[in-house]
C-alpha cells in the first residue's frame, strides 16, 4: 500500500506536508525508509511463466554478500540521519521565514493585488510554499544524490527537476484549496475552527486519494495495460484477486514504466472505488518470478480485503483531530508571545500559516513512532494475508514469500541490521530480516490448522 498516499490523505490535510509531499512523489522517501511492498499468490502461473523469468534460489534467512551488506547498512544509516536532519532543517526553515517576516510581506502583497479571498489564498500559498520549498530544496537534492550514488535512482537531474516542478504545481493547487477552507472556518468560528476544518478536510483528502491514480500518477510515469505487456502475469494476478474476493479485472491492472528513473522494485494497489487498480513496476517484472510478483500483489490485496485503507484513514484522522485541537490551544499563546515581532495580526491572518505548520510539524515528528507503529502492524497483517491467499495456489508459498523479500532487499538495499531506534522512529514497514523470518516460519496448515484471514 502506498503509505505516503495514505498520509497525504490525512497528514496533507493538516497542511504540514501538502506541497512538499506531492513534490516528493518520486518515491525517494520510500526507498530511504526501506519502503518495500510484499506480495501474493498463483501456482498455475508457474506453469506459464513470463519471458526471461529470473532464477529462484532457496532462502533460509535474509543475507547479503559482504560488499552489498556494507552498502545496504551504510544506506540505512544515511537514511536515519537524513530523516532526522530533514525534520530539523524544515523546522529551522520555518523559523527563519518567521524571523524574516516572509509571510506578512507576501500577505500584504496578496491583499493589495486582489480583494477576493480565494485569489488571495492562491497568491499567498503559491509564493509562501515556493519560498519554503526553495529553502528545503537542498534536502531533496541531497536525497536524490544519495539515491543516484547507491544506484537506486538513474533519473537525470533535468528529469528530476521537472518532476519536482510538477509536484510543486500539484501541491500549490491542493494547498490553496485547503488553506482557503482553513482560514474561512477560522474567520467564521474562532473557537471551533479546528473541528470544522478537520471535518471539511477529511472528505477532501479521500477525494484526492481517489483522484491520484487517475490524474496525478500518470504525470510522473507511463502506464500501460498489464495484459498487453505480460499476459501470464495478468492471468495469475486475476486468479489471486478472485480468490481474495475483490473486484479488480485485468482492465485495471497496469504495467508501470519505472525503469526510466529507478532500479528499485515495487508493486501496489491504489485508489478506491472506480479508481482502484493494481500496478506492477517493470523493474519488478524483470527481477522477480511470476509467483513472487503475485505474492507481492497478494500482500497489497490484503490491505483492501482487511480494510486497512479505511482503518488507516480513521486512525490518522483521529490523530490529526487531536493535533488540531492541540494547535488550537497553543497557537494563541505563541502569537501573543512572538506574533507581534513576526508581523502576524492574529490566527485569522494568512501570515499565521507558518506558525500552524511549525506546530503541526513538531507534533507529527514527536508522534511519528505511534503512526509508524500502526503502519508496521497493518503491513505485518498484509504479509500474513499474502502468505494465506497464496497457500494452495503456489507450491511452498512461504518460500516464495521469503524469496520475494530477499529480492526486494537485495535490489532496494534494505538494511540487514537496522538500528532498533530507527525502526521505532521511522520504519512504516517491518524490517526485511523480520519479514523473511516470518514468511519462513508462518505455517498454520502443518498440523491441520487454517489461516486467520483466508479460510
Amino acid at each position: 500500500m502506498k503509505s505516503w498516499l495514505l498520509r497525504f490523505v490525512v497528514t496533507g490535510l493538516a497542511l504540514s506536508v501538502a506541497p512538499s509531499l506531492a513534490a516528493g512523489h518520486s518515491r525517494a522517501t520510500h526507498i530511504l525508509s526501506v519502503f518495500q511492498q510484499p506480495a501474493a499468490s498463483a501456482a498455475e502461473t508457474a506453469a506459464a511463466p513470463s519471458a526471461a523469468q529470473p532464477a529462484e534460489k532457496k532462502v533460509t534467512a535474509y543475507t547479503l554478500p559482504p560488499d552489498l551488506y556494507r552498502k545496504a547498512h551504510n544506506l540505512g544509516t544515511i537514511a536515519f540521519w537524513g530523516q532526522l536532519g530533514t525534520f530539523f532543517y524544515s523546522v529551522i526553515a520555518l523559523i527563519l521565514l518567521l524571523k524574516w517576516k516572509a509571510a506578512p510581506k507576501i500577505r500584504d502583497w496578496a491583499e493589495k493585488a486582489v480583494k477576493a479571498r480565494f485569489l488571495q489564498a492562491a497568491i499567498f500559498v503559491t509564493l509562501f510554499f515556493l519560498a519554503f520549498d526553495a529553502l528545503c530544496l537542498p534536502t531533496g537534492i541531497f536525497r536524490q544524490w544519495i539515491l543516484r550514488k547507491y544506484g537506486l535512482s538513474i533519473q537525470g537531474w533535468g528529469s528530476w527537476l521537472w518532476d519536482w516542478t510538477k509536484g510543486e504545481i500539484i501541491g500549490f493547487i491542493a494547498a490553496t484549496i485547503l488553506v482557503w477552507v482553513l482560514y474561512a472556518v477560522i474567520r467564521r468560528s474562532p473557537g471551533r475552527w479546528w473541528f470544522y476544518f478537520w471535518a471539511a478536510a477529511l472528505p477532501l483528502g479521500i477525494f484526492f486519494f481517489f483522484l491520484t491514480p487517475l490524474v496525478i500518477d500518470p504525470l510522473f510515469y507511463k502506464f500501460e495495460p498489464l495484459a498487453q505487456k505480460d499476459a501470464p502475469l495478468a492471468a495469475g494476478l486475476e486468479r489471486m484477486v478472485q480468490r481474495a474476493g475483490e473486484n479488480i479485472p485485468t482492465e485495471r491492472m497496469y504495467w508501470m514504466g519505472a525503469s526510466e528513473k529507478w532500479t528499485a522494485l515495487n508493486a501496489y494497489v491504489t485508489g478506491i472505488g472506480a479508481s482502484k487498480r493494481l500496478v506492477v513496476w517493470d523493474t519488478t517484472i524483470a527481477k522477480m518470478t511470476t509467483p513472487q510478483i503475485v505474492f507481492v500483489a497478494g500482500h497489497e490485496m490484503g490491505h483492501y480485503v482487511l480494510q486497512h485503507i479505511w482503518k488507516g484513514i480513521a486512525f490518522f484522522g483521529a490523530l490529526v483531530f487531536i493535533f488540531f485541537y492541540l494547535v488550537f490551544r497553543s497557537v494563541g499563546w505563541v502569537l501573543a508571545r512572538w506574533g507581534g515581532s513576526w508581523g502576524i495580526r492574529g490566527v485569522d491572518d494568512w501570515a499565521s500559516l507558518p506558525v500552524l505548520l511549525l506546530l503541526l510539524t513538531i507534533l507529527f515528528f514527536v508522534t511519528n513512532p505511534i503512526g509508524n507503529g500502526f503502519s508496521r502492524y497493518v503491513e505485518h497483517q498484509a504479509d500474513q494475508y499474502g502468505l494465506e491467499v497464496t497457500h494452495g495456489l503456489t507450491p511452498d508459498s512461504g518460500q516464495i514469500g521469503a524469496q520475494a523479500f530477499q529480492v526486494l532487499g537485495e535490489v532496494d538495499l534494505a538494511d540487514p541490521d537496522p538500528n532498533p531506534f530507527a525502526i521505532f522512529l521511522f520504519y512504516d514497514h517491518p524490517a526485511i530480516p523480520d519479514r523473511v523470518r516470518f514468511a519462513l516460519t508462518y505455517d498454520p496448515w502443518t498440523h491441520g490448522g487454517q489461516g486467520e484471514f483466508v479460510k
